[in-house]
């Protein structure tokens, strides 16, 4: 399984984490289906906490979700604690973290269709990157709208929306990212099943 370039793996910070994860029980596997239970936080909070806190509580849940990605990976490799069935954890568990998120997105915005279509559209990348590795070809994840654009996004629009909402009681930015958000990913998916074709006609 290739690996995404995360620039956080060179983190101090994070690198120090990863190891004192490592020397205790706790497995890789497990840190991969902690960051669905943080993603449904993040989704819990936007959606039923009160304005302001239900910001915070998503842009927290986005975060400790992404670490998580970037850990499990870490104790796994690094920290010598590889498994058989890592692949799946490492794959499984993204989707329905990003399902959750992109889904409640859209509920708060009130299209609830644009989140569910932004959730099926990110799913698609991970499966055009994933066929392209099928096919013998290196994983390409290229965006414009990969994983850490799509919880970027994300992120930055829960951060407007704090200031947004009470001064003028809109959420434009939320419903511009999960716009983009739908759109950005299946354009992705379109660059990346592009360059899979091309690299299967340079063969």
């Amino acid at each position: 399984m290739a690996r995404r370039p995360i620039q956080a793996r060179s983190n101090p910070w994070i690198q120090r984490l990863s190891k004192q994860l490592a020397q205790t029980g706790i497995t890789p596997n497990a840190i991969s289906v902690a960051s669905v239970a943080f993603a449904a936080l993040g989704a819990a909070s936007l959606l039923w906490l009160p304005a302001g806190g239900n910001m915070l509580g998503c842009i927290l849940g986005i975060q400790l979700r992404l670490l998580c990605n970037v850990i499990d990976g870490m104790v796994a490799i690094e920290g010598g604690k590889k498994t058989p069935t890592g692949a799946l954890y490492n794959e499984v568990p993204d989707r329905i973290a990003d399902s959750i998120l992109i889904v409640a997105l859209g509920y708060a915005v009130g299209h609830d269709w644009l989140g569910w279509l932004g959730a099926l559209a990110a799913a698609l990348t991970a499966y055009v990157r994933v066929l392209g590795g099928s096919l013998g070809l290196a994983q390409s994840f290229r965006g414009p709208m990969a994983k850490q654009h799509r919880m970027a996004l994300m992120t930055a629009a829960c951060a407007i929306a704090l200031l947004e909402a009470p001064l003028n009681h809109t959420q434009y930015a939320l419903l511009t990212a999960c716009a983009v958000i739908t759109t950005g990913s299946l354009i992705t998916c379109l660059t990346r099943l592009n360059g899979i074709a091309t690299a299967l006609k340079q063969q």
